[in-house]
């Protein structure tokens, strides 16, 4: 802040020079990665809209998110799936994908669907 002015004087002038700051009320911001997840907890968040152009100033409490964690999958493991349900390869590795790496699962939820359908 500059020293000698106080809040109201430098919002007015902010406005005269075409500078315009909004508070945002926000519980959490995410911001997303390709290989993580940015997750800010208890923001404080301020729009500052200058001359047309946009920007977002975030505060609060880091927390970070790997989303690149994928389970390894043995290829005896999308055998014993394609075998048991007589799917695809690429429908083996969707459902051991989906189930974490469970195999059990894996075999439930394609013969599940097969039921369903």
């Amino acid at each position: 802040m500059m020293p000698n002015i106080n809040h109201r004087q430098m919002q007015q002038m902010m406005r005269r020079m075409g500078i315009q700051q909004e508070d945002i009320d926000a519980e959490e911001v995410i911001i997303k990665c390709s290989d993580k997840k940015i997750v800010i907890r208890n923001p404080s968040v301020q729009k500052v809209n200058m001359m047309g152009q946009k920007s977002y100033q975030i505060s609060g409490e880091e927390y970070i998110e790997s989303t690149d964690i994928k389970p390894e999958l043995s290829e005896d493991d999308i055998k014993t799936v394609m075998e048991q349900t007589n799917c695809t390869k690429e429908e083996a590795i969707q459902a051991l994908e989906d189930t974490e790496g469970n195999l059990a699962e894996a075999i439930l939820l394609l013969t599940a669907e097969k039921e369903e359908n």
